[in-house]
């Protein structure tokens, strides 16, 4: 049975990391995968990672990853990678705008032989800049991976 390691980056997420821990862990233990859930601070300045050490208390198969400074999200998730051991990799943001319910659906392409599998969000709910600097990193992952996400 192959191991599912979640990696979620955190940055100042106090206000929605409550219902994160409630969605992801619930959803996790409807899976039939043994699973570690990586949390990576990234600098966070408000009570983020406070309540993760809180947290992790309840749930013995979470990790948490504490950056120095505030080092962006892409950063955030190759130290992420860094220490996951599953043979599954899902990253998914601490906002919820990439709810857990999809981790399921997303392993079970992956179980059909897949070796990535990638998702876009309908209602993004971000910045224009942001949405721009997306579009660009995925146009420089397209040229270089080959690999076009529709």
């Amino acid at each position: 049975m192959k191991k599912l390691s979640v990696v979620i980056p955190v940055f100042n997420e106090e206000e929605s990391l409550p219902d994160l821990f409630r969605e992801l862990f619930t959803e996790l233990d409807k899976l039939n995968y043994p699973y570690e859930a990586i949390f990576i601070d990234d600098g966070s300045v408000d009570r983020s990672l406070f309540i993760l050490r809180e947290e992790q208390k309840r749930y013995a198969n979470m990790i948490i990853v504490q950056l120095e400074g505030n080092f962006g999200q892409h950063q955030a998730i190759m130290a992420g990678f860094s220490v996951a051991c599953g043979e599954y990799i899902v990253t998914i943001d601490a906002d919820l705008q990439n709810p857990p319910s999809e981790i399921g659906r997303i392993c079970e392409v992956m179980d059909k032989g897949y070796d990535y599998v990638g998702t876009i969000r309908d209602d993004r709910q971000d910045a224009f800049w942001r949405k721009a600097l997306s579009k660009i990193n995925n146009r420089i992952r397209e040229r270089v991976t080959k690999i076009h996400i529709t």
